[in-house]
């Protein structure tokens, strides 16, 4: 049986109803899901398996996540001279997992790092997926069940929202290649399409308008930077009973060229569109 086919229905069903906790088998089967989540043979959302298409979220993981916390005790964890007093333990194996974390970077037990990963002083919490070759920098954090693609460059100070409730909604999602420049904020479920590029100082929340204005006509996305986009940060008015105010949005002013060497296609999307990071 696949984990998922053995493990849901426990999770499920200890999810309605907390008394099954007191049960041996549905305790397993938490501490087996977010052991699977550590490692990363499960995740809390799945990318389509082609395209542009929708991620799949797992409701039934996030569910095995609050049901951890419910189980945890509170506990004294001591690395070197710091102290931590917390109820989910450190993510141990970093370097057998190949991965980096620098002192005092902090990634928790139940988020999964692939190789080549790399946590300045930042933060990664439990459920989140951050892929191969990406940089989470210093003070940069990756919240609950994030989805953070291959080869990401999460900039100084990035804010990365944590969507654990409800068990259903959308997490943050940040494709393969993308860029977030210094101080973004990026939360309720937003998706950042592969190789974006996102300025400084962008916030994403899923009522933020983004507004593609390359074009003769302005196009309004919600909730998804499509692929390959360059993004600023903007401003628009609205009426208010009190008078009319300038509200944030987010402006798509370009496309990242689609060449094949990515680093050449972001230093020019940079240099092209004068874009801060």
């Amino acid at each position: 049986m696949t984990p998922e086919a053995e493990l849901r229905p426990r999770i499920e069903a200890a999810y309605a109803d907390r008394a099954l906790l007191a049960d041996a088998l549905h305790r397993e089967a938490v501490f087996e899901v977010i052991a699977a989540l550590d490692s990363g043979k499960l995740r809390v959302a799945s990318p389509p398996l082609s395209g542009d298409g929708a991620w799949t979220t797992h409701a039934w993981v996030k569910k095995a996540i609050l049901l951890y916390f419910s189980l945890r005790e509170m506990e004294v964890l001591e690395v070197g001279p710091f102290e931590f007093h917390d109820k989910i333990p450190l993510k141990k194996g970093l370097l057998a997992a190949g991965v980096r974390v620098v002192p005092p970077g902090t990634v928790r037990y139940g988020a999964f790092l692939e190789a080549g990963a790399i946590v300045m002083p930042g933060y990664v919490n439990i459920g989140a997926r951050v892929g191969a070759g990406t940089m989470v920098d210093t003070w940069a954090t990756v919240g609950s069940c994030a989805q953070i693609g291959a080869g990401v460059h999460l900039s100084g100070g990035v804010g990365i929202g944590g969507v654990l409730e409800p068990p259903g909604a959308s997490p943050v999602i940040v494709e393969d290649g993308a860029f977030v420049g210094s101080r973004v904020v990026v939360v309720e479920g937003v998706r950042i399409g592969r190789e974006a590029v996102i300025g400084t100082g962008v916030v994403l929340t899923a009522s933020t308008a983004i507004l593609d204005v390359t074009g003769d006509v302005v196009v309004e996305h919600r909730g998804v930077v499509p692929a390959r986009s360059v993004v600023i940060p903007g401003t628009r008015p609205k009426r208010f009973a009190a008078g009319e105010f300038q509200v944030p949005c987010a402006l798509i002013i370009g496309q990242r060229s689609a060449s094949t060497d990515r680093k050449v296609s972001l230093n020019a999307a940079l240099r092209d569109f004068a874009v801060p990071v």
